[in-house]
């Protein structure tokens, strides 16, 4: 399996991002990169190019509704080049409350959407004009909007691959097919490797039969916090995870539409999920991440002894995972990041 790792900053990300050199250095293979609606992280991943030699750089996620397909071409095909063929298109679509409260755009049909950026993209990466009229797209603006002056355009800079890596961010059912059918790679959350085949098995079937043969096998990029040792000092770093979980379980989203939810049912977790929403909508937060349960914590990341971490490693691979996200917590990340890179092998 490849290696790669969240980058995870609070303040200045500069500070995280140069800390990636040491990182490469101990093996790792990928960085993805965030932008929910703090700083964007096209900037930043140039940053990592000019820093680094081999690690892939990865945008995980550019939301595809508050850039136009024109505008992620040009920033995809841009970092390729500076990048030297390292660049990653992770997409998704967010959500209503960043697409909408964030950017001001109608949260309208993701799954059209995500579809038809990502054929748009194929199509100026391969170097063709874009000439494309879908159902949430149309490039150039069909006749009787705007000026009427517009015509189809390829971008004026040769792109430095055509298969510039698509990934796409999705846990719904018919998103994770349409992913397994057009994407390169996909990226799931909260994932429990064991659950994954009776959460998700159907729909990634559904997909890849009707995959292009054009198009590599799919990639899966899934993992959690990594901590070796004995002791319950080091389990203990699991309730390090418990607010994130809680916050998606519990506040991401409305009461009833939440997908991390619905995951967490989907799960087996029903019980725990309502009454994690129940807390965390009514402000009791603390009480809300106690009820996240363990199990799940346990599956989703690699902490504990070096041999349960190993079993940790196993599971990931055994459902599919080609990519292991990790994110180190220790005081030597490079040294965890080449530990790991060694069990993955």
């Amino acid at each position: 399996m490849k290696l790669s790792m969240p980058l995870i900053y609070a303040g200045n990300p500069r500070e995280s991002a140069d800390q990636v050199v040491a990182l490469e250095k101990a093996g790792l293979d990928m960085i993805w990169v965030a932008e929910p609606y703090g700083f964007d992280a096209p900037t930043l991943l140039g940053y990592l190019a000019a820093k680094t030699e081999t690690v892939e750089i990865a945008a995980g996620i550019l939301n595809v509704y508050s850039r136009t397909p024109g505008a992620l071409l040009q920033t995809a095909a841009g970092l390729d080049n500076v990048s030297g063929g390292r660049a990653v298109l992770g997409l998704g679509a967010s959500g209503p409350q960043v697409i909408e409260g964030f950017h001001g755009i109608a949260y309208d049909r993701p799954l059209t959407r995500t579809r038809e950026v990502i054929e748009v993209l194929r199509m100026g990466l391969r170097g063709e004009r874009l000439d494309y009229q879908g159902k949430t797209l149309q490039v150039p603006l069909p006749e009787g909007q705007g000026l009427g002056l517009g015509k189809p355009l390829k971008l004026l800079n040769k792109p430095e691959r055509a298969d510039l890596p698509i990934w796409v961010a999705a846990l719904g059912d018919k998103n994770v097919a349409m992913t397994a059918e057009v994407a390169d790679g996909w990226l799931p959350f909260l994932y429990y490797p064991e659950k994954a085949q009776q959460v998700w098995g159907e729909a990634l079937a559904r997909g890849t039969a009707k995959r292009s043969a054009d198009l590599k096998p799919l990639e899966i990029c899934a993992g959690g916090l990594v901590a070796i040792g004995e002791g319950p000092e080091t389990k203990a770093f699991l309730d390090f995870m418990r607010p994130m979980y809680a916050l998606y379980v519990g506040g991401m989203g409305a009461r009833d539409k939440n997908f991390y939810n619905q995951l967490a049912c989907e799960y087996g977790f029903e019980k725990e999920a309502k009454e994690i929403q129940d807390l965390y909508l009514s402000g009791k937060k603390k009480e809300a991440e106690a009820l996240v349960p363990l199990e799940w914590l346990e599956a989703g990341n690699l902490v504990g002894p070096a041999s349960y971490v190993k079993e940790r490693i196993a599971a990931f691979k055994e459902s599919g995972v080609t990519n292991l996200s990790v994110s180190p917590a220790s005081e030597d990340p490079a040294a965890t990041i080449a530990q790991i890179k060694e069990w993955a092998a």
